[in-house]
């Protein structure tokens, strides 16, 4: 239902009338907001960073997982370990190091596959789609479909539970902001997959619905479409074409930064982009609040500068209601930084309800990743 907001409008103390940018000399800005970065918001002009502990101890510590560290391959999607999961969204982090012997429903949810590493082909009920690392891969829900990689694959997968994808809203910025509909790529029914077709014999096809698993076993390869029309269709956009938007005068928030939306959650993408040229202007994200939305990131590729010590294939978590920002070696590049352009890429998913840590993440813990904000000031 639509909301009547209780709010006031005014300054107290020392403070900036314009947020992420013109703080007082020798402060600290922390924003607290509504829904994200959608609702009211305030901001706070500290003396000393917000995430300067000495110690924090209980479960809303932040956590960080080195996921590049689970070594082992598993031959269908729903074998991959399972990260973190709530009752919208499962996060899986799956290795594959050759063609999938099966093929693999969601009757659970649309699925995103995101190509942390590797290169190859996927077929589907639609036809057949390359795939090389960088890549979104959106599967509707109840697709059929095999990966087939040249090499080894790592691939970061997002369900979207008993739900869907789409684009989000644009706004001012009209719908070719950010990247033109007209990037994603769909299937083809070329060469390749005809040949694909041709590789007939018993066939099973692995069908997840509810967490478990059932197999439904074909005498053919049932992947044997001659032909398709409609709306509906896998898709996919590599993360070098998202153009990000930003501002030379103001710190744009990470909802600027959403790719896809689903019911309960966002996933967002971080990208290569011109720092903040305006000498008021903060150039590093800001503190604040993480009231409403549990934050996960998963690092790609690059020099993440507002981490430290967080590689590729890296991921991190920060539970609702838990203040964040900067580390505090970025934090010291607050209003100058020494390159012109940040150098990362970097895939967000924002959850409206809280997550469970599976037993894939809980393997591959890094166990000092809430002491990484000491020493800030």
């Amino acid at each position: 239902m639509a909301k009547k907001w209780i709010t006031v409008s005014r300054v107290e103390g020392r403070a900036s009338r314009q947020a992420h940018a013109d703080l007082p000399e020798g402060t600290y800005e922390r924003e607290i907001s509504k829904e994200g970065f959608f609702g009211p918001a305030a901001f706070m002009y500290h003396r000393r960073p917000p995430t300067g502990w000495v110690k924090f101890e209980g479960p809303l510590r932040p956590r960080a997982f080195n996921l590049a560290a689970l070594d082992e391959a598993t031959a269908s999607p729903w074998a991959a370990p399972l990260v973190l999961r709530n009752r919208a969204c499962e996060i899986r982090f799956w290795k594959l190091d050759a063609p999938m012997p099966a093929l693999a429903r969601n009757a659970d949810g649309d699925q995103l596959l995101f190509v942390h590493e590797g290169e190859g082909d996927l077929f589907c009920d639609w036809g057949r789609l390359a795939f090389e690392a960088g890549d979104y891969i959106v599967l509707p829900r109840g697709a059929m479909w095999r990966l087939a990689p040249r090499r080894g694959a790592a691939i970061l997968m997002v369900e979207a539970t008993n739900a869907h994808y789409a684009l989000p809203e644009k706004g001012l910025l009209g719908g070719h902001a950010i990247f033109d509909p007209a990037m994603l790529d769909a299937p083809k029914i070329d060469d390749v997959f005809k040949g694909h077709q041709e590789e007939d014999g018993e066939t099973r096809v692995e069908i997840k619905k509810r967490g478990a698993v059932s197999i439904a076993t074909y005498p053919y390869n049932p992947l044997d479409v001659v032909g398709w029309h409609g709306e509906l269709s896998p898709v996919r956009i590599n993360i070098r074409h998202i153009r990000p938007i930003m501002s030379h005068r103001y710190h744009v928030p990470p909802s600027a930064h959403t790719t896809f939306i689903s019911d309960r959650f966002v996933v967002c993408t971080f990208a290569p982009r011109p720092f903040e040229t305006d000498p008021g202007a903060i150039k590093v994200p800001f503190f604040h609040n993480n009231d409403d939305y549990d934050e996960v990131l998963f690092y790609h590729a690059g020099d993440f500068f507002s981490r430290d010590n967080i590689a590729a294939g890296m991921m991190t978590f920060h539970p609702s209601g838990f203040t964040h920002g900067p580390h505090p070696k970025a934090l010291r590049n607050m209003f100058e930084q020494k390159k012109p352009m940040t150098d990362e890429y970097a895939v967000m998913i924002d959850t409206r309800d809280p997550l469970d840590i599976g037993e894939g993440a809980a393997a591959a813990e890094v166990a000092d990743y809430v002491d990484s904000w000491k020493g800030g000031a």
